[in-house]
């Protein structure tokens, strides 16, 4: 096909699963009951601008209960450092309800089954458990187990996800084999500058965070697309991040314009030049100030939607990235 620019856009749907260890419900209840609402407005906003959007799923999401889920567990389980890390223990206790209609937190095979009614969404993996692959004290024989039972699981469910997005977007490159194994075909690597290289939790850096932060509304890092897309030996595809798209905040409204600016200039220039940028956020980011944040999301969207009918630009999922647009072989392994 004719190289034109390409718009990629993922989500990591998670619920409390991806931040269990860091949150408690009650704080963060507001997000995750408003996911209920942001995914049929997000899912209208796509169908109307015709976007391709790749779902990353953590798999406990797809069971219907509580023993459904209990059936799930892999044979080798993640000896974390940090015990808090894995969910395991938590599943044992009384946090966990029966199923989705009483606990919309954990469970949601109704919000997976909507995603795939509409059009051009496709259901990729954010592993079974949220696992965090540069952890210490995890092994490749727990990840491997990790996503054994995932495929299991969303085979089930009649599913087959092709593309992975490793959570906290720890990208362990000497995992990519196994994921090839496992049936995946490509993943979400991450953005090139130094401040978005990814290790464990206890090496990231208030520093890294503040500059990540600033980099969102000043270009600290570049335009962070791509002119052709690594694959790595064993034939796994690098559908790298661009830009996490960082809610809306009330005490940074005045900066909501720069923020803006700042993606719109990506697109351009993605555009223009025939590249491929790459924007991911989680619905749970849009459970507090929705109207706010979909309002942004529409804005970035008329944007895309001007610049497909100027340059022929497209949105793709990772999954069409990874088998249509312009790959270059690679022969080392760090592919981030």
């Amino acid at each position: 096909m004719d190289k034109t620019g390409a718009f990629v856009i993922s989500l990591d749907f998670e619920l409390y699963w991806g931040v269990r260890d860091k949150r408690t419900i009650p704080s963060y209840e507001q997000n995750l009951l408003g996911v209920r609402r942001v995914i049929p407005a997000l899912l209208e906003l796509f169908a109307k601008y015709e976007m391709h959007v790749t779902w990353a799923t953590v798999g406990f999401l797809f069971c219907e209960s509580r023993k459904e889920l209990a059936s799930v567990v892999p044979r080798h389980l993640p000896a974390y450092s940090d015990e808090k890390l894995s969910p395991y223990p938590y599943m044992e206790t009384d946090a966990i309800g029966e199923h989705e209609q009483v606990d919309p937190y954990h469970f949601a095979p109704s919000l997976i089954k909507l995603i795939s009614s509409y059009p051009h969404q496709f259901i990729g993996s954010h592993t079974l458990s949220h696992y965090y692959c540069l952890e210490p004290g995890q092994t490749p024989e727990a990840f491997a187990a990790d996503l054994d039972s995932f495929h299991r699981l969303t085979r089930k469910k009649g599913y087959a996800p092709s593309s992975i997005v490793f959570p906290r977007n720890q990208v362990q490159s000497a995992y990519l084999s196994l994921c090839k194994k496992k049936g995946f075909r490509s993943y979400r690597g991450n953005e090139q500058s130094w401040m978005y290289h990814t290790r464990g939790a206890a090496e990231e850096t208030l520093f890294k965070r503040a500059m990540r932060l600033m980099d969102a509304y000043v270009n600290l890092s570049g335009h962070n697309n791509y002119v052709s897309l690594q694959r790595s030996p064993d034939g796994m595809v690098d559908v790298p991040s661009s830009r996490f798209l960082r809610p809306y905040h009330p005490r940074l409204q005045r900066l909501e314009k720069w923020r803006m600016k700042r993606i719109k200039c990506d697109l351009t220039h993605t555009a223009e030049h025939k590249r491929l940028y790459h924007l991911w956020w989680h619905p749970e980011n849009f459970g507090s100030h929705m109207e706010e944040n979909l309002s942004f999301l529409e804005e970035i969207l008329q944007h895309y939607s001007m610049l497909r009918e100027r340059y022929g630009m497209q949105s793709l999922s990772m999954e069409e990235a990874a088998a249509k647009w312009n790959h270059q072989e690679v022969r080392h392994e760090v592919l981030v």
